[in-house]
């Protein structure tokens, strides 16, 4: 298994630290030719083939304790991924790769820490995050807890081992981070299955780790983008505190990939074409898909020209609010203040929009131009690549959270732990793991409604 601290790249000046758990790649996968494998749609196994950069020494740490597959020596438990960086010249080393980057910084922004959810590295990320809130008070540590699409729903220790893990995970890495995220096309965390996100312009492989990583990527480019653009005034602890009010550390992700605005259109007649809700999908796996209230969001709209609020009949007086707008950024914000009037709601536009050229998967819809931009109707010939694509995404505070993370509390609630001792054998107690589950259920209860409150409490006195 790899552990992957990526280097620190300047920002207006302000640095921030990537620290990405992930597997390491099988020998027989690096070997592959990349661009044989987009151009021809192979299934791709191995994220290092297509890094174009290499990695310094000291951004590297290899896990030899356990494989990267197989059916045995896997790091499949909470408890095993703690115990790694329980050992001291672990952590040792852990600090001294950190110090050698974090000491290249004139002003350290804080951490992104990307993790899996669903195995051992739920722990690793735990120990991680909390070794850099102790380390490094007062930064921010913005962590993106990861679940794969697919699972091997026939393996009932595994459906069961990844519900526990993410459960430890979410409890523990939340209370360590400044604002954690679970990003994933999955339908759902808990024990019942449900089908993945669709998009309507993308024909992704849900089985497939390339696409759905790729779909997740230019989603957390986008919502990241608020603390490392050059003009923003921003930082990971302003997006933080102003998402995270009220105990509120679990956010929601959203995206529109691509947003779907029509060749030549402007920004307000595409916006006008969904007066109730935004066209976008849900990537934090809550089990519902609609589109509610909100307490606070981000909000990053990239790929649209600054002119587009102008519209299509210059000269002509406005026939509607968002046409009287004097900017693109100002005509956001307007049809964000419509749509969820009591939330606190923060919105950024971007010229700029997401690059699609190889290695990136090419799974868009014909209708889509080598702008990303949608036709009226398909073309006769559809061989040309999508080149970029226009991005809308948005971390949002929300009651959808409650579904989440009761719901997952309820599923683990529902286990009868005496039959997976296994799972507490790798270093978990069950008092722990109560601990656990109450802090994850308490959470829950800062995204209740007022008639949520009172269903949940009805459960409760119930059980």
């Amino acid at each position: 298994m790899r552990r992957s601290v990526e280097g620190c790249s300047e920002l207006k000046k302000l640095f921030a630290l990537h620290i990405c758990l992930i597997p390491d790649a099988s020998p027989a996968a690096s070997r592959l030719a990349v661009s044989q494998e987009v151009l021809s749609g192979g299934s791709v196994q191995a994220w290092s083939d297509y890094l174009s950069v290499r990695l310094h020494p000291k951004s590297v740490y290899v896990i030899r304790q356990y494989m990267h597959d197989g059916d045995c020596g896997c790091l499949e438990a909470f408890g095993q991924g703690e115990s790694l960086l329980q050992d001291p010249s672990c952590i040792e080393e852990l600090e001294d790769r950190l110090h050698f980057y974090v000491e290249e910084c004139d002003y350290l922004q804080g951490f992104q820490v990307l993790c899996d959810l669903h195995n051992g590295f739920s722990g690793v990320g735990a120990k991680v995050t909390e070794l850099l809130c102790d380390e490094y008070s007062g930064k921010g540590i913005l962590t993106w807890g990861l679940t794969p699409v697919t699972s091997n729903g026939g393996d009932s220790q595994k459906n069961v081992y990844r519900v526990m893990n993410t459960a430890l995970g979410i409890a523990r890495l939340s209370s360590h981070s400044s604002l954690f995220c679970p990003l994933s096309l999955r339908g759902a965390l808990g024990l019942k299955p449900q089908p993945p996100v669709t998009f309507p312009y993308i024909n992704y492989d849900a089985s497939l780790n390339y696409h759905s990583s790729a779909i997740l990527a230019a989603a957390l480019d986008a919502l990241t983008a608020p603390y490392r653009l050059s003009s923003s005034q921003g930082s990971m602890m302003h997006l933080a505190e102003t998402l995270t009010f009220g105990g509120r550390k679990v956010v929601a992700a959203w995206a529109s990939l691509p947003f779907p605005a029509l060749r030549g259109s402007s920004l307000p007649d595409t916006l006008r074409a969904y007066p109730q809700a935004l066209p976008w999908k849900l990537l934090s796996p809550c089990g519902e898909r609609k589109v509610g209230c909100c307490f606070a969001q981000s909000v990053v709209l990239r790929g649209i020209r600054k002119e587009s609020h102008v519209s299509s009949c210059p000269g002509e007086p406005p026939t509607a609010p968002l046409h009287a707008c004097e900017s693109t950024e100002q005509t956001l914000q307007r049809y964000l203040h419509t749509l969820f009037p009591g939330a606190f709601s923060t919105s950024h536009v971007l010229e700029q929009p997401c690059h699609t050229l190889p290695p990136y998967p090419q799974f868009f819809s014909p209708l889509l131009t080598r702008q990303g931009f949608l036709l009226d109707k398909p073309p006769r010939y559809s061989s040309t690549a999508v080149e970029s694509v226009p991005v809308l995404a948005a971390l949002q505070s929300s009651p959808l959270l409650h579904t989440l993370l009761y719901g997952l509390y309820k599923d683990v609630q529902k286990l009868n732990t005496r039959r997976w001792a296994s799972f507490f054998s790798a270093g978990v107690e069950q008092d722990d793991f109560q601990e656990a589950l109450e802090e994850l259920r308490t959470l829950s209860q800062c995204y209740e409604m007022g008639f949520e409150a009172d269903e949940s409490e009805d459960e409760a006195d119930s059980d």
